[in-house]
Protein backbone atom coordinates (compact mmCIF):
# COMPACT_ATOMS: atom_id res chain seq x y z
CA UNK A 1 0.00 0.00 0.00
CA UNK A 2 2.73 2.35 0.73
CA UNK A 3 4.26 1.58 -2.51
CA UNK A 4 1.08 2.41 -4.31
CA UNK A 5 0.88 5.72 -2.56
CA UNK A 6 4.43 6.53 -3.49
CA UNK A 7 3.73 5.62 -7.09
CA UNK A 8 0.60 7.77 -7.09
CA UNK A 9 2.60 10.70 -5.68
CA UNK A 10 5.24 10.23 -8.32
CA UNK A 11 2.65 10.10 -11.06
CA UNK A 12 0.97 13.23 -9.70
CA UNK A 13 4.30 15.03 -9.55
CA UNK A 14 5.13 14.00 -13.10
CA UNK A 15 1.71 15.17 -14.30
CA UNK A 16 2.19 18.51 -12.55
CA UNK A 17 5.65 18.87 -14.07
CA UNK A 18 4.25 18.21 -17.52
CA UNK A 19 1.51 20.79 -17.01
CA UNK A 20 4.00 23.44 -15.87
CA UNK A 21 6.29 22.67 -18.80
CA UNK A 22 3.32 22.97 -21.15
CA UNK A 23 2.42 26.28 -19.57
CA UNK A 24 5.94 27.51 -20.02
CA UNK A 25 5.97 26.44 -23.63
CA UNK A 26 2.61 28.04 -24.33
CA UNK A 27 3.56 31.28 -22.53
CA UNK A 28 6.74 31.85 -24.52
CA UNK A 29 4.97 32.90 -27.74
CA UNK A 30 2.78 35.27 -25.71
CA UNK A 31 5.80 36.90 -24.11
CA UNK A 32 7.21 37.61 -27.59
CA UNK A 33 4.05 39.45 -28.57
CA UNK A 34 4.09 41.13 -25.19
CA UNK A 35 7.59 42.40 -25.84
CA UNK A 36 6.67 43.79 -29.26
CA UNK A 37 3.55 45.53 -27.92
CA UNK A 38 5.52 47.03 -25.04
CA UNK A 39 8.16 48.18 -27.54
CA UNK A 40 5.48 49.96 -29.58
CA UNK A 41 4.09 51.45 -26.38
CA UNK A 42 7.50 52.78 -25.31
CA UNK A 43 8.13 54.13 -28.81
CA UNK A 44 4.80 55.95 -28.72
CA UNK A 45 5.61 57.42 -25.31
CA UNK A 46 9.02 58.54 -26.58
CA UNK A 47 7.43 60.35 -29.52
CA UNK A 48 4.86 62.01 -27.23
CA UNK A 49 7.57 63.12 -24.82
CA UNK A 50 9.67 64.52 -27.68
CA UNK A 51 6.67 66.51 -28.91
CA UNK A 52 6.14 67.85 -25.40
CA UNK A 53 9.80 68.81 -25.18
CA UNK A 54 9.60 70.65 -28.51
CA UNK A 55 6.46 72.48 -27.35
CA UNK A 56 8.11 73.54 -24.08
CA UNK A 57 11.19 74.79 -25.97
CA UNK A 58 9.10 76.84 -28.39
CA UNK A 59 7.08 78.31 -25.53
CA UNK A 60 10.25 79.25 -23.66
CA UNK A 61 11.68 81.02 -26.72
CA UNK A 62 8.44 82.92 -27.32
CA UNK A 63 8.24 83.95 -23.66
CA UNK A 64 11.81 85.21 -23.69
CA UNK A 65 11.14 87.28 -26.82
CA UNK A 66 8.02 88.75 -25.20
CA UNK A 67 10.00 89.64 -22.10
CA UNK A 68 12.59 91.45 -24.22
CA UNK A 69 9.94 93.40 -26.15
CA UNK A 70 8.08 94.32 -22.94
CA UNK A 71 11.29 95.58 -21.34
CA UNK A 72 11.93 97.77 -24.41
CA UNK A 73 8.38 99.14 -24.16
CA UNK A 74 8.87 99.81 -20.45
CA UNK A 75 12.03 101.80 -21.18
CA UNK A 76 10.25 103.81 -23.89
CA UNK A 77 7.23 104.51 -21.69
CA UNK A 78 9.50 105.51 -18.79
CA UNK A 79 11.32 108.02 -21.02
CA UNK A 80 8.00 109.43 -22.22
CA UNK A 81 6.72 109.70 -18.65
CA UNK A 82 9.89 111.49 -17.52
CA UNK A 83 9.64 113.95 -20.42
CA UNK A 84 5.98 114.60 -19.60
CA UNK A 85 6.81 115.16 -15.93
CA UNK A 86 9.58 117.62 -16.88
CA UNK A 87 7.20 119.51 -19.18
CA UNK A 88 4.55 119.49 -16.46
CA UNK A 89 7.00 120.97 -13.95
CA UNK A 90 8.06 123.62 -16.47
CA UNK A 91 4.43 124.56 -17.12
CA UNK A 92 3.72 124.74 -13.39
CA UNK A 93 6.71 127.05 -12.97
CA UNK A 94 5.40 129.20 -15.84
CA UNK A 95 2.00 129.36 -14.18
CA UNK A 96 3.61 130.49 -10.93
CA UNK A 97 5.79 133.05 -12.71
CA UNK A 98 3.04 134.50 -14.86
CA UNK A 99 0.28 134.54 -12.29
CA UNK A 100 1.34 137.99 -11.11
CA UNK A 101 0.94 141.22 -13.08
CA UNK A 102 4.61 141.68 -13.96
CA UNK A 103 4.76 138.20 -15.51
CA UNK A 104 1.70 138.93 -17.64
CA UNK A 105 3.19 142.22 -18.78
CA UNK A 106 6.40 140.44 -19.80
CA UNK A 107 4.43 137.92 -21.87
CA UNK A 108 2.41 140.67 -23.52
CA UNK A 109 5.49 142.73 -24.26
CA UNK A 110 7.74 139.93 -25.57
CA UNK A 111 5.42 137.49 -27.28
CA UNK A 112 2.33 139.48 -28.21
CA UNK A 113 4.16 142.75 -29.03
CA UNK A 114 1.90 144.79 -26.78
CA UNK A 115 2.81 147.83 -24.69
CA UNK A 116 1.58 149.41 -21.49
CA UNK A 117 -0.42 152.66 -21.18
CA UNK A 118 2.58 154.96 -20.96
CA UNK A 119 4.93 152.88 -23.11
CA UNK A 120 5.88 153.06 -26.77
CA UNK A 121 6.66 149.82 -28.53
CA UNK A 122 9.63 149.89 -30.90
CA UNK A 123 10.24 146.80 -33.06
CA UNK A 124 13.51 146.43 -34.87
CA UNK A 125 13.29 143.88 -37.67
CA UNK A 126 16.19 142.21 -39.42
CA UNK A 127 16.41 142.48 -43.22
CA UNK A 128 14.48 139.27 -43.90
CA UNK A 129 11.82 140.17 -41.41
CA UNK A 130 11.72 143.67 -42.90
CA UNK A 131 11.09 142.34 -46.40
CA UNK A 132 8.38 140.02 -45.16
CA UNK A 133 6.76 142.86 -43.22
CA UNK A 134 6.83 145.12 -46.28
CA UNK A 135 5.23 142.41 -48.43
CA UNK A 136 2.59 141.84 -45.78
CA UNK A 137 1.89 145.58 -45.64
CA UNK A 138 1.57 145.74 -49.44
CA UNK A 139 -0.93 142.87 -49.38
CA UNK A 140 -2.86 144.57 -46.59
CA UNK A 141 -2.91 147.88 -48.45
CA UNK A 142 -4.02 146.20 -51.69
CA UNK A 143 -6.72 144.38 -49.73
CA UNK A 144 -7.91 147.63 -48.17
CA UNK A 145 -8.03 149.39 -51.55
CA UNK A 146 -10.12 146.66 -53.11
CA UNK A 147 -12.60 146.69 -50.26
CA UNK A 148 -13.20 150.44 -50.52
Amino acid sequence: MMRQRQLQKKSRNSVQKQKTSERRNSSQPQSGSKNSSSGVYYSFLTVVLLLCLIQVTISAVLNISKIISYKAKIVQITKTRDAAQALNEQLQDNIKNFSNATGLEAIARNNLKMSGEDEVLVIINSTKENEEAVKADKHNIIGLIKHD
